[in-house]
């Protein structure tokens, strides 16, 4: 069975925590000069009046870091598959200023893609709902993770990259966990490689919203590891698999139960989670064909000015990694689209 099976990985996406703890190197340590080439063209823009959205990267001048962004984006792409950009001091910047900044740095990674049936670009990740779901149970109630404090599993979104800002910290928990998807691949060939069959040939996931239509199921099976062109990606939300086969009148397969059982549980392991407090002015970026991500649950501040805060964007990179068609077509948009604007 293994010849007929993608081999194992064996490039620095696929990694531990132990060895990211070691390692360090993807902390970048953002210079003067590229915080002042960030201020700068942040202040011209927003002195001007001109919001996000309203501009491209030719607008948004970085002359020393856009060089940087562009080399990080191919270690991103094709190498461990994240990093933290730190330094910024968010305590400079009015929340409008720090949106027009986020977004400006958003034009130098690729095309910033909707994350939501209202066509947002530019994200807030924050708890609307009042730790009313701070058990979980919001994906049955029409309620995306994000908006909430619960505890989110480890998952990965619809595009090539997510980036989050760190406006705001909560007062206790939420950190953010990461996982490489594809050293969970090597642990579950080595391991389990009886698993690997349901999760190559894919689930029809429940879009819990991020559909056409309100309630809609991918038109293919998308599957949790897809080997195209020489390269392995993954794509995996448990909840959006076990609600998809419901909303289809289907029941997974004690397999297929097993094998999403085990992903997760390897990608909250000790060996393979890396843990993150974020700091105010963090940006980290996430390779979505190549980690999973997910979070503590946390307990906010009751003063609205000091809830926690995160600014995110969803990117596609420009002539980015080969994906096989129908592993691209996540949202029912077709290869690489963003969600649905309905509302």
């Amino acid at each position: 069975m293994l010849d007929k099976i993608p081999p194992i990985v064996e490039s620095s996406a696929a990694w531990t925590a132990v060895e990211m703890e070691k390692d360090g190197s993807w902390i970048i340590n953002l210079s003067e000069v590229d915080l002042k080439e960030l201020n700068i063209a942040t202040l011209q823009l927003h002195e001007r009046g001109i919001s996000p959205l309203e501009f491209r990267q030719s607008d948004f001048l970085l002359p020393t870091l856009a060089p940087k962004i562009a080399s990080l984006l191919r270690e991103i792409e094709y190498g461990r598959g994240f990093a933290l950009l730190r330094g910024l001091n968010v305590s400079d910047y009015s929340l409008d200023q720090l949106s027009v900044l986020y977004w400006g740095l958003g034009t130098h990674l690729g095309e910033i893609i909707s994350q939501n049936s209202q066509g947002d670009l530019l994200g807030r990740v924050t708890d609307m709902e009042g730790g009313k779901f701070a058990k979980g149970g919001y994906y049955e109630q029409g309620v995306r993770g994000h908006r909430t404090s619960a505890f989110l599993a480890p998952h990965s979104d619809s595009s090539d990259v997510v980036g989050l800002m760190c406006v705001r910290p909560a007062k206790k928990g939420g950190e953010s966990w990461i996982s490489s998807s594809l050293a969970v691949y090597n642990e579950i060939r080595s391991k389990r490689p009886d698993l690997l069959a349901p999760l190559l040939s894919g689930f029809r996931y429940d879009l819990i919203g991020k559909g056409r239509t309100a309630g809609e199921l991918t038109n293919n099976r998308i599957p949790v590891y897809s080997w195209y062109e020489g390269l392995l990606s993954c794509r995996f939300n448990k909840q959006q698999i076990e609600l998809g086969a419901k909303r289809a009148g289907e029941t997974l397969t004690e397999l297929q139960q097993e094998a999403i059982d085990l992903f997760e549980e390897i990608a909250l392991s000790d060996k393979f989670l890396l843990r993150m407090l974020f700091e105010p002015g963090d940006i980290q970026l996430l390779n979505n064909h190549t980690t999973v991500h997910s979070r503590g649950q946390f307990v906010d501040f009751e003063e609205a000015e000091k809830r926690r805060l995160l600014l995110r964007l969803w990117v596609n990179i420009p002539n980015g990694r080969p994906l096989a068609p129908e592993y691209a077509d996540r949202l029912n948009t077709g290869g690489r689209g963003g969600v649905t604007k309905r509302l």
